[in-house]
């Protein structure tokens, strides 16, 4: 028995529509498929990354801000892997997204930096 890949991750935003521009617009995710769920007043987007893997979005009235300052335990980010982390962020900022200094990772040798989505959640970009 063994694992074989992250199939998904989710994330819930609080603007469904800011949030829905920036990771298919400026991330440039491929919407695999939009629903509105009346139940519980929620959206639920599929998106997909070029390898297959998935990101949830959903929307829910009021959900709770995330502790992010001091870096709070659970989750800490989200990386992507890119060709070159210096033209992807370049990239980011002319989209209008701040994006860290660029460093090297200690033990990779690689580079890597971090931006964040319209909620703050915390995105790293990494030398493939």
């Amino acid at each position: 028995m063994s694992l074989l890949a992250i199939h998904h991750v989710a994330i819930i935003c609080s603007d469904y529509a800011a949030s829905k521009r920036f990771y298919t617009e400026i991330l440039g995710l491929e919407i695999l498929a939009e629903n509105y769920r009346a139940e519980r007043d929620s959206y639920k987007l599929d998106l997909a990354l070029p390898d297959g893997s998935q990101i949830e979005l959903f929307s829910f009235p009021n959900p709770p801000n995330r502790p992010s300052r001091p870096e709070a335990q659970g989750l800490r980010h989200l990386a992507f892997n890119v060709k070159s982390v210096e033209e992807y962020a370049q990239y980011l900022e002319r989209s209008g997204v701040a994006v860290e200094p660029i460093r090297i990772d200690e033990f990779t040798g690689k580079p890597f930096t971090f931006f964040q989505d319209p909620d703050g959640l915390p995105l790293e970009l990494y030398q493939a």
